[in-house]
């Protein structure tokens, strides 16, 4: 009964607008987009989604939709692997492998449902609760709307560590990153922990001063000091500073995961389910990162990672990433309280246990 075919494969498109500028050391950005797909069985759905632009939609209902329907829903290892395989003359990097996440997400999302498991139990769940740490802190920002970020996380919800972008336009205004770091310690106190992330935007050198001139401040946490693909100088400036450099949010392929551990680039790999591979890869990357005794830390999309990070035994955190907190609040029922610095996916809910406002997000669909 269990072992029925995977009938139907849809998407939606939606993209938000952000609710202020929104800016890091590399990029800029007024809206963001959500690729939400839909797989069903039997009676039941699941849901998986990707940040990604509208043409992941047309790769899983052009490419990957054939490779999964009539499928087993229990055979998602041969799902991936078929979806993986499809995509080849595509190129699986980039929008391929987003779509791909999204599907996996889905895939093992209705295989919970259907067997009346919450996601975390079915995928082996070996933490109760996962620490997370807020991010945004935009270059965008001016004083008051950083504080007010900053004095949410930390007095509002308890959150015990937060991060903020530097690298402001491609590393050309140190001075001003310098401020915002000094800034954010001075609300933040002594007690909470200051991550800082550069998104590639600075020069190896540049990199190790600007973090030796914030030593007064006791930063942590060194997200892509320089681009993720320049692993020599990631290693270079782990060997320097004091603070864990981390990378690999870009990830879209295990052997991308491997050379950066390999190349002893990091302090703490970062992989994200949205864009790697979804909740098969994810797995994957964390056995990775633990072969060269690391720990894995989820980027970005809180609640696509939730339960997988309560199986993940090596984790060491989730990123609560402003825009898309916001925008997975406004997409469904069920989602997560960070307050206390963690959050503890729904013990009783099947599957990744949200439901889509669908009526609520019509306005913002696209496609």
């Amino acid at each position: 009964m269990l072992d029925v075919p995977l009938r139907e494969v849809s998407t939606a498109v939606y993209t938000f607008p952000t609710d202020a500028p929104e800016a890091d050391g590399t990029l800029a950005w007024d809206s963001t987009t959500m690729v939400l797909v839909h797989v069903t069985a039997a009676d039941r759905t699941g849901i998986g989604w990707t940040y990604a632009p509208p043409a992941s939609a047309d790769v899983i209902t052009g490419i990957l939709a054939e490779q999964v329907r009539g499928r087993s829903v229990l055979d998602i290892p041969g799902s991936y692997q078929a979806m993986a395989r499809a995509v080849r003359n595509a190129g699986r990097p980039g929008i391929a492998a987003c779509a791909i996440s999204a599907v996996d997400v889905a895939l093992w999302d209705l295989k919970a449902r259907i067997l009346d498991l919450p996601l975390h139990r079915l995928l082996g769940a070996v933490h109760d609760r996962v620490p997370v740490y807020g991010s945004g802190g935009f270059t965008t920002y001016d004083t008051d709307q950083l504080t007010a970020q900053l004095e949410h996380w930390v007095d509002t919800q308890d959150i015990g560590r937060v991060k903020i972008k530097i690298g402001q336009s491609w590393g050309t205004d140190d001075k001003r990153d310098l401020a915002r770091i000094e800034q954010a310690r001075t609300v933040i106190g002594d007690d909470t922990e200051l991550y800082v992330d550069a998104n590639g935007a600075y020069q190896r050198k540049q990199a190790i001063r600007v973090l030796a001139q914030a030593d007064d401040f006791d930063v942590v946490w060194f997200e892509e000091p320089v681009s993720s693909d320049d692993l020599d100088g990631l290693r270079q400036i782990r060997d320097t500073v004091t603070a864990d450099v981390a990378a690999g949010e870009y990830g879209y392929t295990l052997t991308y995961f491997e050379r950066m551990c390999a190349a002893g680039a990091v302090d703490c790999l970062q992989a994200d389910v949205s864009r790697c591979g979804g909740i098969t890869a994810f797995g994957q990357v964390a056995a990775v990162a633990a072969a060269h005794h690391l720990q894995l830390s989820g980027h970005c999309a809180p609640h696509l990672h939730a339960h997988v990070a309560a199986a993940t035994t090596n984790l060491r955190h989730l990123e609560w990433f402003h825009d898309h907190v916001r925008i997975e609040a406004m997409c469904f029922d069920g989602v997560l309280d960070p307050t206390g610095g963690s959050i503890r996916p729904d013990p009783d809910a099947p599957g990744h246990g949200l439901t889509v406002h669908t009526q609520d997000i019509e306005p913002y669909r696209v496609a």
